[in-house]
């Protein structure tokens, strides 16, 4: 008879993740084991590997549902309708939010993913290529006559709006809707006006 799933499994799940990404993140990948991330999550070893049956597939699981994730809110945003300025202003609002309380995925992702079999850092890699496509577009839609067909500025312009993004938790030490909307704004001017300028 099959084993059946308890009614709490996918809160357990979540909250192993979220344990695990922050020990990943403090401790780092190589030197975390198993017995240390079931000790932090407050269960048993045996209770650890009935999720997760190695500290990869715990890896690979909290970069997949945080990346995936987050390709996946941007794609939600239905840029029909809007102008290009309004559907980058969203965009850009939107992944500061979705950064929110997710600093010790950004920091796994940025050191755990070369530790991954290539196959899975692949699936990975194609969730930041799809998300930063899609951010692609719409800066290239901010200014068709200067970006052309010159792919390199364009993926220059794109990479440097991801930066100002990306590091965000690093120096900011508010986490208010206000502090995130205000940045949002001001990166969006910044691109809107930097791109024509170009």
């Amino acid at each position: 008879m099959a084993r059946t799933i308890a009614k709490d499994h996918d809160a357990k799940r979540d909250r192993i993740l979220a344990t695990a990404a922050r020990v990943f993140a403090e401790t780092g990948f190589d030197r975390a084991s198993m017995s240390q991330l079931a000790r932090e999550c407050g269960i048993s070893k045996a209770n650890i590997y009935h999720y997760y049956d190695s500290k990869d597939a715990l890896l690979y699981d909290i970069l997949d549902s945080y990346l995936s994730d987050l390709r996946d809110r941007i794609a939600a945003i239905d840029g029909t309708g809007m102008t290009p300025e309004d559907h980058l202003r969203a965009v850009v609002l939107e992944v500061l939010m979705a950064y929110r309380g997710a600093d010790d995925e950004h920091r796994v992702q940025i050191g755990g993913m070369a530790a991954l079999p290539s196959e899975q850092q692949k699936v990975l890699r194609d969730y930041q290529k799809d998300l930063v496509a899609q951010v692609a577009t719409i800066v290239q839609a901010l200014a068709p006559d200067v970006f052309g067909s010159d792919k390199a500025k364009l993926r220059a312009a794109t990479m440097s709006l991801f930066g100002m993004l990306n590091w965000f938790y690093m120096w900011n030490h508010d986490d208010s809707d206000a502090a995130r909307e205000a940045y949002a704004a001001l990166v969006s001017n910044l691109m809107l006006k930097g791109v024509r300028g170009l």
